[in-house]
């Protein structure tokens, strides 16, 4: 079924590390892509029961960089212990995130009639310089709230082929109705393979704008339209971003936190503004120090 995925396309030439964060894929991954002809280096394939994601894979891509660069790979791959997202690297050690996969992969698609929806799904927290790239190439994006079964709710209701998270579960609709880093990792090493294109070749071309994230501690999760310091600020920061930026306080659905992101041209009025609201919402629910 995996090899299926990309038509059973001959990998030879290509050179891959391989983390599988001694989890469900510690054994299929590796004989996907050695199967199909790619040399394989593998990193933390001996699950014992307890060393399920314990100092490797997705949550540590430093592992799989590191590997990169000295074995000379192609590609790195790090998948998370239940398999169902990937973190990925290139040839130089450099991640190459969520966002600049769906990039990458909406590019091929809707260049090889794949992607008749036009449409690609995904998260508030995706960057918006995937929006803009999206939008230069007559791609639509449709976005939902944080968590792949909300891209997978929209996704049907669009007749989406592509969607997916920053964080790296990615949704191939044809092919699953769940992400699979296994999946997403084949399709990469498909383009890469088809194209001759090294991964930081085919990466560019989403011009990332800075974005910055700050989680406050609350003592509750008051309606943020009754916060007027915290709206103030809002405000405002909307209003100097204008169309090239965005504003994004939401609670965590399971912290008591308020996430204040701020995305923008300038990476020092990003931070500036995104410290304002902190600040802000600290002032009228945040849980201070000696409590």
């Amino acid at each position: 079924f995996a090899k299926n995925s990309i038509e059973n396309t001959r990998l030879n030439g290509l050179k891959v590390v391989i983390d599988c964060a001694n989890g469900a894929a510690y054994h299929i991954a590796p004989q996907v892509f050695s199967e199909l002809g790619a040399e394989t280096i593998v990193l933390n394939n001996k699950p014992d029961g307890f060393n399920i994601n314990k100092n490797c894979g997705a949550l540590h891509p430093e592992i799989v960089q590191e590997a990169v660069k000295k074995e000379k790979a192609d590609i790195g791959v790090a998948l998370d212990g239940d398999a169902d997202r990937l973190i990925v690297c290139d040839e130089k050690g450099r991640i190459v995130d969520g966002d600049a996969l769906l990039a990458i992969f909406a590019k091929y698609l809707l260049e090889k009639g794949m992607l008749p929806s036009k449409k690609v799904i995904v998260t508030v927290m995706s960057n918006l310089g995937l929006h803009k790239a999206m939008e230069k190439l007559g791609i639509k994006v449709v976005v939902t709230d944080v968590g792949d079964k909300h891209v997978v709710d929209e996704m049907q209701k669009n007749n989406s082929e592509l969607g997916g998270e920053q964080s790296g579960h990615i949704i191939f609709s044809h092919h699953s109705a769940t992400g699979d880093g296994i999946i997403s990792a084949l399709q990469l090493a498909r383009i890469m393979t088809k194209t001759g294109k090294s991964l930081s070749k085919l990466s560019p071309f989403l011009e990332r704008f800075p974005q910055e994230l700050i989680s406050v501690k609350v003592k509750e999760k008051k309606p943020l339209e009754k916060m007027p310091l915290a709206m103030k600020e809002i405000e405002n920061a909307k209003r100097k971003l204008g169309e090239n930026g965005r504003v994004l306080v939401r609670y965590s659905g399971t912290e008591s936190k308020a996430r204040v992101m701020v995305e923008g041209k300038n990476k020092k009025t990003v931070k500036k503004l995104a410290e304002s609201i902190a600040l802000a919402i600290r002032k009228e629910i945040g849980i201070r120090h000696r409590e």
